[in-house]
């Protein structure tokens, strides 16, 4: 029998018809919330625990919402000039898994990220979450397997 993280990762690949109306009602709901939302658990959590979530305090999740298309977005050619042309926002060698998780540096510049995956997407936005880590947390501190990598650890003088 197949352990509880495999059957996830099948049910998230295979995506039965209950999955797909559950997170069309999603999808209507996280149009209209902020680019950057701190969430309590993660969706996915076969891929969050592949990254290195885990359920403790200093270990925030957050989805991130990033726009699709090419990486130049033609700019507008008659009317007034839009005050966020918008043209710019893309680049060209930067995946949007890595423009979420610029994003989120941006925002929470405090925080360490241990990676992204995506969750969804519709014909405007591709949705990821990313797992990050506070750096001075006594609880990731104190956690030797969050704790080894030297980004994290900083300069404790």
């Amino acid at each position: 029998m197949p352990g509880l993280y495999l059957m996830l990762e099948r049910i998230w690949r295979e995506r039965p018809e209950e999955l797909r109306a559950l997170m069309r009602q999603r999808l209507i709901k996280w149009r209209r919330e902020p680019a950057v939302v701190r969430v309590e658990k993660p969706l996915r959590l076969d891929r969050a625990k592949k990254i290195g979530y885990r359920a403790k305090q200093g270990v925030v999740v957050l989805r991130v919402r990033v726009r699709k298309g090419g990486f130049q977005k033609p700019r507008p050619r008659a009317g007034r000039r839009p005050k966020a042309l918008g043209v710019v926002k893309h680049k060209v060698n930067v995946t949007m898994a890595e423009e979420a998780v610029n994003k989120v540096k941006k925002r929470y510049p405090n925080l360490h990220v241990l990676g992204a995956y995506p969750l969804a997407y519709d014909s405007l936005y591709k949705w990821f979450e990313v797992i990050a880590v506070d750096p001075h947390h006594p609880a990731i501190r104190g956690d030797k397997n969050l704790s080894l990598s030297p980004k994290l650890v900083g300069k404790t003088t």
